[in-house]
């Protein structure tokens, strides 16, 4: 959200829409609420490789490209460029050791915080504490993010088999100030598009 708000400007004037294949209308509407409706939400079923074309802006995929396959991955880069769209990929997950170490203590802050989760379920409480399938969950699926993580070069050859004459792409990673994370990004656009700085 913060980053809507950094893209809005006061009066906000850049509309986001949120969409998924599977979307969860009880978390997109949260959303929208606490953004005091600077966010949207197509309520519909969106799949990112056939997406409408009545959908036009600049599309983004944060943190979850690594869950689709080269072949997927290619098709969804491939359904911007025939819609003449640009697209952005963000990832914060990287197929390096001290990102996948990071994993480890992330799984285990849940031993901290789950009491705080609301709404309180006596279920998670179970399932962290007592049989901590909760924890290991979600650790192996921070490891397994990291390993399918697309580094740059990978998401290069991608754009390579693109048949995108027009079609411009930056990829590279950005290293965020303050010890932050670096974040893995691909961004392609028409030429005739000119990317905000």
């Amino acid at each position: 959200m913060d980053l809507s708000r950094r893209l809005q400007g006061e009066p906000p004037v850049l509309p986001i829409y949120l969409t998924d294949k599977y979307p969860n209308l009880g978390a997109f509407q949260n959303l929208k609420t606490a953004s005091e409706n600077h966010i949207a939400f197509r309520p519909e079923s969106i799949d990112a490789m056939k997406v409408p074309c009545e959908l036009k802006g600049f599309r983004t995929i944060f943190s979850s490209f690594h869950h689709f396959s080269p072949d997927e991955a290619c098709v969804i880069l491939q359904n911007a460029v025939d819609a003449n769209q640009s697209i952005g990929i963000f990832e914060i997950t990287r197929r390096a050791p001290f990102t996948i170490a990071l994993m480890f203590p992330w799984a285990l802050i849940l031993f901290l915080c789950t009491p705080l989760i609301r709404p309180f379920r006596w279920s998670r409480l179970l399932w962290t504490y007592l049989v901590p399938i909760i924890p290991f969950v979600v650790l192996f699926d921070g490891v397994v993010s990291c390993l399918r993580t697309y580094p740059p070069e990978e998401l290069r050859e991608i754009t390579e088999k693109l048949t995108a004459t027009e079609y411009q792409w930056e990829t590279g990673e950005h290293l965020g100030a303050h010890g932050k994370m670096p974040i893995t990004y691909l961004i392609g656009h028409p030429r005739a598009f000119v990317p905000p700085r």
